[in-house]
């Protein structure tokens, strides 16, 4: 099943919806696209620019096998221009005025303002959220009035976060689903080493170190996998920025490549402690009679002898540990023990 294909059966109705609007002429050229998954945000709005750009559309359907839609699909449509939070602050940068750096709104802006030979341009923000105030700001004029032929496509976990200036001149495209796709690399390992730390260790600090080094080893080992994919990515554009002996433009693209690092490990962070989020919330509500087939995210307990009576307390203890690791890590804080604090007190809770 392909893509559009697949998100037509999950969204029937919102799909028919854009169908019919892209039919009758009347697609918005702004949308929001809200849901809690990244993967989610990321797949619709490769089916959103082909419901909006696919010129072999029959009524309001792409046609998916296109040059168009296959190029979408496969993210080399050289008119669709992406941008992302970077740095450690994660956020999305709004660039110089005059001399925009790439991956910063105003850079986005000129290539979605040039002349294309293109039927249609695309300009997506991801995590659109991150944007401050003067980023958004400075979007206003563009999400009003964008060039011709150019759709804007904003995703988001938390529309809540935007300016309601920014959120009014989209069209909202609600995306509910209460499941999480992990991807990050060691996701069955944290998983086991929780289900230690809930249910194994008790008072036993050897095991309780041993699980807890298991997650930091997790842990840290992300911001490496984000820096040699990172390292990876920049490769080619790297090697030109040296041949060119311009010390200046070898320093940007150095600190280009040391945001797309810090954002990137940011993203997978994230995710790492939304699988510690999840694994404790469901255990919360087992514990309060919710059944096993009923959890979102059912696969975190896969092939692990889940006890079946959880006294309720240990279980709002559990989780009351896993929210506040999670502030804790929003911080500047050595993110070891954190995690160390938080399997002792879980174990042991």
């Amino acid at each position: 099943m392909n893509l559009y294909s697949e998100y037509r059966s999950r969204y029937e109705s919102l799909i028919s919806c854009l169908e019919n609007a892209r039919k009758m002429g009347r697609m918005a050229h702004a949308f929001l696209i809200h849901s809690p998954d990244p993967k989610v945000r990321r797949e619709f709005s490769v089916v959103l620019m082909q419901l909006a750009g696919c010129r072999n559309s029959a009524n309001g359907q792409p046609d998916v096998s296109c040059k168009f839609c296959s190029q979408v699909e496969n993210n080399i449509y050289a008119d669709c221009h992406r941008i992302s939070p970077v740095g450690k602050m994660y956020q999305i940068k709004v660039g110089d005025r005059n001399n925009p750096e790439p991956n910063t709104l105003r850079d986005l802006l000129d290539h979605i303002g040039y002349t294309s030979g293109n039927y249609r341009k695309f300009g997506i923000i991801e995590d659109a959220d991150r944007m401050g105030v003067e980023a958004q700001n400075a979007l206003l004029k563009t999400l009003e009035e964008p060039p011709p032929e150019t759709t804007l496509i904003l995703t988001t976990g938390n529309p809540g976060a935007l300016l309601p200036t920014t959120r009014s001149r989209c069209q909202l495209l609600e995306l509910p689903d209460n499941k999480y796709r992990f991807e990050f690399s060691g996701f069955d390992t944290v998983r086991h080493a929780l289900y230690d730390l809930c249910f194994n260790c008790g008072c036993d600090l050897v095991k309780i170190e041993r699980a807890a080094s298991t997650l930091m080893e997790v842990s840290n080992a992300l911001s490496e996998q984000s820096r040699q994919s990172v390292e990876s990515e920049f490769a080619n554009d790297m090697e030109i920025a040296k041949r060119s002996e311009d010390t200046a433009f070898v320093k940007r693209m150095e600190e280009r490549k040391k945001d797309a690092a810090s954002g990137a490990y940011m993203r997978e962070q994230r995710s790492f402690l939304t699988a510690i989020n999840t694994f404790c919330s469901q255990i919360y509500l087992l514990a309060n009679g919710v059944s096993l087939v009923d959890l979102p995210n059912p696969e975190l307990f896969e092939h692990l002898n889940i006890p079946a009576s959880i006294p309720v307390e240990r279980a709002k203890k559990i989780l009351k540990e896993a929210e506040d690791l999670d502030y804790t890590l929003r911080f500047n804080v050595n993110s070891d023990l954190a995690l160390r604090t938080f399997a002792i007190n879980v174990a042991m809770s």
